[in-house]
């Protein structure tokens, strides 16, 4: 019970955790499916589950710097002895019950349980971070999906207008070839852009079926839960005014992985040092107190009739190489995790530079569209216009209508891709900036 409230807490304080950039997208549905993502999530839950081990055993490591005290009872039957301890000649039973305390503490002169106690919370704060890692991903990935199911929406309305439009013009080419205006191969050739058009409405509704399944998956639930939630369709979300050109270097602590290798580098070195410990003398006291009674009826309160104290010390002399081992097993774990935390901060860098720059890129390609959109809707009424009048061939119409559907669901792409770019700077920069 206490462990699940745990993972509820942790879960609870995600959102937060992130920044809540998703926020300046301005989509209040994409508000609502993060926040559901974040409770629900698969994996953002069993990483919140691996938090709470973490901690658990950073507390079980921590109880080796306290002392040990334990209850301890015991009762034998011992034949050939009386009570006074004299051999006897004939065999003779006698019981004795014993009951006490037995406490021992090791007084870490060497530091070895120390740096075990720092290794353990190195891993607690490790696991915090990947938790936080989960997390970003997550909500990156909901943001993503969400952006494209929006942009195939606006396709499969594009397709949906240009094949009004088409079937306007196709009506219009039988009414002139009725009239003996024009030919059957315009008809035909008409017929033919239609049908393809129409073609590319079913592949976009089947993706956009997958896209809500996988939103699904993302929020913990059944695709069935959320499809009459999407089942209608809606715009772009927005994306934020002010993107920077550069981001500092500082920034890229905001990164869990980056946090995530640096704790594991410090677990590493921490274990290096519990390892080097092994080599040097261990002392620990101990004491014992209790009473001693032939009977259960003799074990009275107060002071013990036995006790025993004092220190002990433990001093490796022959160990067939296994300290000096684990040592070397414990210094490659350590380079291993630097070379780790170096890769970390490559990728990061490598990560940031080319979100920014395919942001900005494509921010270029989507005005250029939109320009060549509006030209080609333009083309399209002039060459119609002029089909009309009979100073232009029918090929004429059909180029520029293929024209302005091409260029209109790139577009549609391009504005998509704006919103993942987006997304993609925000999950490289570990959630967001100020």
């Amino acid at each position: 019970m206490i462990r699940s409230i745990l993972i509820g807490m942790l879960l609870v304080g995600s959102a937060g955790a992130a920044d809540g950039w998703w926020i300046q997208l301005h989509d209040p549905e994409l508000d609502s499916l993060v926040d559901r993502a974040v409770r629900n999530n698969i994996d953002l839950r069993v990483a919140a589950s691996r938090v709470v081990e973490a901690r658990a055993i950073e507390r079980a490591q921590r109880s080796s710097l306290l002392p040990t005290i334990s209850l301890a009872g015991a009762f034998n039957r011992i034949r050939g002895v009386d009570p006074s301890g004299r051999p006897l000649f004939s065999p003779a039973d006698t019981n004795t019950v014993q009951s006490g305390l037995d406490s021992s503490w090791e007084a870490d002169v060497f530091g070895g349980n120390r740096k075990a106690v720092s290794a353990a919370g190195a891993d607690a704060r490790s696991a915090e971070e990947g938790r936080r890692d989960v997390l970003v991903t997550v909500i990156g990935e909901v943001a993503r999906v969400y952006a494209e199911l929006r942009g195939l929406d606006q396709r499969i309305a594009i397709t949906q207008a240009t094949i009004r439009t088409q079937s306007d013009t196709l009506h219009l080419t039988q009414v002139r070839a009725e009239a003996g205006l024009a030919t059957e191969l315009d008809v035909a050739r008409q017929s033919a852009l239609l049908s393809t058009t129409e073609a590319a409405e079913p592949a976009f509704g089947a993706a956009r079926v997958a896209a809500v399944d996988r939103l699904a998956v993302l929020l913990g639930l059944r695709p069935e839960d959320l499809r009459e939630e999407l089942e209608k369709s809606g715009e772009l979300p927005i994306a934020p005014g002010l993107v920077p050109d550069a981001v500092p270097s500082d920034l890229l602590s905001r990164r869990p992985d980056i946090r995530r290798a640096q704790a594991d580098v410090a677990a590493a070195a921490a274990r290096v040092g519990a390892a080097k410990s092994d080599l040097f003398p261990k002392f620990t006291i101990t004491g014992l107190s209790g009473r001693q009674a032939s009977g259960f009826g003799g074990l009275t309160l107060g002071a013990g009739n036995f006790f025993a104290v004092g220190p002990a010390i433990q001093l490796p002399i022959f160990t067939g190489g296994r300290i000096r081992a684990n040592i070397a097993a414990n210094d490659a774990r350590l380079e291993q995790a630097n070379v780790r935390y170096e890769g970390a901060m490559l990728t990061a860098v490598g990560e940031v530079e080319n979100a920014l720059a395919a942001y900005a890129r494509e921010q270029e390609r989507r005005d250029k569209l939109a320009a060549a959109a509006e030209a080609s809707r333009t083309a399209v009424d002039l060459a119609r216009e002029l089909y009309s009048r009979g100073l232009s061939d029918f090929l004429s119409v059909l180029d520029a209508q293929r024209a302005q559907y091409a260029d209109e669901d790139a577009l549609a792409q391009s504005q998509t891709a704006v919103i993942t770019n987006v997304v993609a700077l925000y999950k490289s920069l570990g959630g967001g900036w100020q």
